[in-house]
């Protein structure tokens, strides 16, 4: 029965099925392993090439309508992006990306080192300021947007130009008017405001050096405070706790009045909307007026001591920093909107001053004993990144140039220092300031 089963003939390849019992006669006929027949022509690999490259009908571009050919196209760009094989090994594969917890390479170290702003100790320029006053109820320096310096040194008014370093009197006061308690340049860089002992402030052009306007009769005692709102309104404060505002067009100039300190006014500042104005005095307060109200939107007692500088955040509208004197020692930082104390900085001397970097989230400070020092902080952590010593005395006034690259202070020692806060602008028509060296370090105003 086995014989006559192997003389059957061989069934067709495409027929085939494997035998449900295996046999253990080696066979003469190949038809290949018995696994993987033996498929004939089927196997050859020219014809199966051919058919492979032979278009179907159905791509044919005479069958394909204008629509899908398109959109055929537009896919194949899409997807492939001009490339003819979907597989490439022709560009390397993405690196990937470094964890955060990696040590950086010693290239990136030295790349941000090399990038670190670097703050000089010593100032700039130094410049004799003799007969200054030295009291901290008054504020007799300040910085024009024309990149012109004002300072009172007793009865007279000096201007010192940064751009050329010429300096030139502007006025000399009356004996009876003397000294001279404050200076304020209006926005537009040409007007100044002078604030006299005798509480009497006057208007002067500084490109004619003509007195344009006198204002009597709005404070009792001396104006120790100015500051603009704009280039015709004009706050000042006075030794009795009085605040007005002046409007210098008209006639009758005094248009209105805050009360609500009963001390010496010793800052005033507006905020850059012009809507909030903020006041520190002798009496340990810190204000917050509005201009549709003559009461304060806000009452801050939290220092204890004189609040000798208050300054507006320029880049957040409602927070304000604030100084308190020789037994405080503090920077408060004041949220105006909701009236709460955002932050209380020990400083470890009497704050005379504050200033708001133009360029970085960063406060300047100056100071009293013991070391007399301008200190820059880092906002909001308050790290201290930079101390400036040279002083010899409480560094009462600081002021800002315009382009907040350079920080002026002047103190009771007759000094008047520059200091190089941050890198000067690249622009050809960046003003320069005069260049100082061995020879010419230490000049005069006067």
């Amino acid at each position: 029965m086995d014989a006559d089963i192997y003389r059957e003939p061989l069934p067709d390849v495409r027929r085939w099925r494997r035998p449900p019992w295996a046999s253990s006669r080696p066979t003469t006929r190949g038809f290949g392993d018995r696994f993987i027949p033996n498929r004939g022509d089927r196997m050859n690999m020219n014809i199966a090439e051919a058919l492979l490259n032979i278009p179907r009908k159905d791509e044919s571009t005479d069958e394909v309508s204008p629509s899908r050919a398109a959109y055929r196209k537009l896919l194949a760009d899409t997807m492939l992006q001009g490339r003819t094989r979907v597989l490439s090994f022709s560009n390397r594969p993405r690196s990937p990306l470094k964890s955060s917890l990696e040590a950086p390479s010693p290239t990136h170290i030295q790349s941000a080192a090399r990038k670190r702003r670097r703050i000089p100790q010593a100032p700039e320029k130094t410049l004799d300021a003799p007969d200054i006053v030295g009291d901290d109820r008054f504020n007799v320096l300040d910085w024009g947007n024309k990149n012109v310096l004002s300072i009172a040194l007793d009865d007279k008014v000096y201007l010192w130009n940064a751009t050329d370093g010429s300096t030139t009197e502007l006025v000399t006061v009356p004996e009876s008017s003397a000294p001279i308690t404050s200076v304020s340049w209006a926005p537009d860089g040409r007007h100044i405001a002078i604030g006299q002992y005798n509480s009497i402030v006057e208007l002067y052009d500084v490109t004619t050096k003509k007195l344009l306007r006198t204002l009597a009769g709005i404070h009792q005692g001396p104006v120790g405070s100015l500051a603009w709102n704009n280039n015709h309104l004009l706050t000042t404060g006075g030794l009795q706790g009085a605040i007005i505002d002046n409007d210098v067009r008209i006639q009758s100039h005094a248009v209105r009045s805050y009360r609500g300190h009963d001390d010496v006014i010793c800052s005033l500042k507006w905020s850059s909307c012009g809507k909030h104005l903020a006041s520190g005095g002798a009496d340990k307060l810190v204000n917050i007026w509005d201009v549709s109200r003559s009461s304060p939107l806000h009452r801050f007692s939290n220092h204890t001591s004189t609040v000798r500088a208050v300054a507006w955040c320029p880049f957040k509208d409602n927070l304000l920093a604030s100084g308190g004197g020789e037994t405080d020692r503090c920077i408060k930082f004041w949220n105006v909107s909701a009236g709460t104390c955002l932050k209380s900085v020990e400083t470890g001397s009497e704050v005379c001053g504050l200033l708001w970097s133009k360029h970085e989230r960063e406060l300047l400070s100056s100071h009293g004993p013991e070391k007399n020092q301008i200190a820059v902080w880092k906002y909001p952590s308050m790290t201290k990144i930079a101390e400036l010593t040279g002083h010899t005395s409480s560094v009462l006034y600081m002021t800002q140039s315009p382009d907040g690259c350079q920080v002026a202070s002047a103190s009771a020692d007759e000094t008047l220092k520059l200091w190089q806060i941050n890198e000067k602008s690249t622009e050809k028509n960046a003003p320069k300031s005069p260049y100082v060296g061995p020879t010419n370090m230490y000049s005069y105003i006067r």
